[in-house]
């Protein structure tokens, strides 16, 4: 039987305990506006409903911007800003440097009189005025569109019944494949009623859904991540980052009704968008309409959008010019791991300029 290193233990608790309590110092000096997301310069261009089209601030100039505008459209679930959440991983920041123009949709906080919304309305409308202000503005008739996880599904969409003004799609930790089991979520939607939601809560309340979320790997995200803290929380950078973190998950809008009862039913639940059943303001949503510069991207430890989920879009568009990359990372460190900024959006920010 092996020995049991009692100095060796004590002196690792002594210091255990010394971080934490040198962190909660930190943290009760931390105040809420101390924990800055987003930081980058950006101008509100559009307004609809509680939508809102930002506008980021080039960092290069003028001449260097690249010919063809960026439109990222993020999930409704959560907010736009993890995309920018620290300036040392800002992927945002990456595009700006690249000379990319970028424009990014923040989908707002819905209220009661929004639970009719549909998916046709975020579409149809919201990103159909986005597109058009962008090309309007710019005075380009195709922009690039990129799709970020239910953002992803919605820009797959938009550019199937749309291809004649994109460009380039890029596809980033999407859904579009529902039949898959390899994520707890797919086989989870399909035994529960999102109806019964809806009808009880008109909109689902953002606590529900992100307890969803964390019970899909509770231990890690319940229990694991507050005891790792303790380890770094004397360090004030680390414990800031944890913090942003923490801000943008429990930052969470309501989901409309209409909408998630249709997504749920519609692709959880049919799957209507890889079989090209899914009808949409009267138009049948056929993927193999895209015939545009195409890239998908995964991630290979993603337990929300596992990669079986996202790569039949590859067979299933007429595209091309078509690409895949899959990458060592969960689904939020896409966005914030040490890599996020030095070699994903590098690799993403590439292949639009090679097509801008």
């Amino acid at each position: 039987m092996g020995q049991f290193d009692v100095k060796g233990s004590a002196e690792y608790f002594i210091n255990y305990m010394n971080g934490m309590v040198k962190g909660v110092e930190n943290m009760v000096n931390l105040k809420n506006e101390d924990i800055l997301t987003g930081e980058l310069e950006k101008t509100e261009v559009l307004a609809i409903g509680k939508m809102r089209l930002y506008h980021y601030t080039p960092l290069v100039k003028k001449s260097a911007l690249k010919k063809t505008p960026m439109l990222i459209t993020y999930a409704l679930v959560n907010k736009q800003y993890m995309m920018d959440l620290q300036p040392d991983r800002s992927v945002i920041k990456a595009f700006l440097e690249k000379g990319i123009d970028t424009y990014i949709i923040d989908w707002g906080y819905p209220a009661k009189e929004d639970m009719y919304m549909t998916l046709e309305d975020h579409i149809e409308w919201y990103m159909d005025e986005c597109v058009d202000y962008i090309r309007e503005e710019t005075g380009k008739d195709k922009i690039t569109l990129l799709g970020v996880c239910q953002g992803g599904t919605f820009s797959a969409i938009y550019t199937a019944l749309h291809q004649d003004k994109i460009k380039n799609l890029i596809e980033m930790v999407a859904p579009i494949d529902f039949s898959t089991d390899e994520g707890l979520l797919f086989r989870w939607s399909r035994h529960f009623s999102v109806d019964k939601m809806v009808e009880a809560y008109g909109n689902v309340p953002a606590d529900l859904m992100n307890l969803t979320f964390m019970c899909l790997k509770p231990f890690e995200l319940f229990i694991d991540k507050y005891v790792g803290l303790g380890a770094s929380m004397s360090d004030p950078a680390y414990l800031e980052n944890f913090m942003r973190t923490e801000k943008w998950i429990f930052d969470s809008p309501d989901q409309e009704g209409a909408t998630l009862r249709e997504f749920v039913n519609e692709f959880y639940d049919d799957n209507k968008l890889i079989k090209g059943e899914f009808v949409l303001a009267g138009k049948e949503v056929k993927l193999e309409n895209i015939s545009c510069p195409l890239l998908v991207v995964c991630a290979k430890y993603d337990h929300l959008v596992p990669p079986a989920a996202t790569k039949p879009l590859l067979e299933a568009v007429s595209s091309e010019d078509k690409e895949f990359h899959m990458f060592d990372v969960g689904h939020v460190g896409m966005y914030i791991s040490p890599n996020s900024k030095s070699e994903i959006a590098p690799i993403i920010g590439d292949w639009i300029v090679k097509r801008s």
